[in-house]
């Protein structure tokens, strides 16, 4: 079982920068894959980002590559999203989660979530 703990969101102006950080407590290899999802109001939950934690590998949402970097510390547990460049339609919960298995894409799939951290931009 692994627990996910989110932080780092805030409210910056258009074009800002932000870290977001999801420590895992846990057997944090038991979540072969962590990703990043985002809900803004009104819209359906969307992946942004995922990584494997045995190996690394990552990918990314057609509309944040190039701006937002995904990484991990398996030494903290931590999984980070370096997010660069920021618009306003970024504006969003955002929420890691895990899953024994592939990195699909698709928030049903994945039956563990942090409670979610807050990230505004504004123009």
């Amino acid at each position: 079982q692994v627990n996910l703990v989110e932080s780092g969101g805030g409210s910056v102006q258009a074009g800002g920068s932000l870290r977001l950080s999801c420590v895992a407590s846990g057997n944090f290899y038991a979540a072969n894959c962590i990703e990043w999802f985002r809900q803004a109001p009104g819209k359906e939950r969307e992946e942004v980002a995922g990584v494997y934690t045995a190996g690394g590998s990552t990918n990314y949402a057609d509309s944040v590559k190039d701006r937002f970097t995904i990484s991990l510390d398996a030494r903290k547990n931590t999984v980070y999203l370096q997010m660069n460049s920021l618009k306003p339609d970024d504006t969003a919960m955002y929420y890691c989660a895990s899953r024994f298995g592939r990195c699909t894409g698709a928030a049903e799939d994945f039956p563990t979530w942090g409670q979610g951290t807050q990230v505004t931009v504004s123009s």
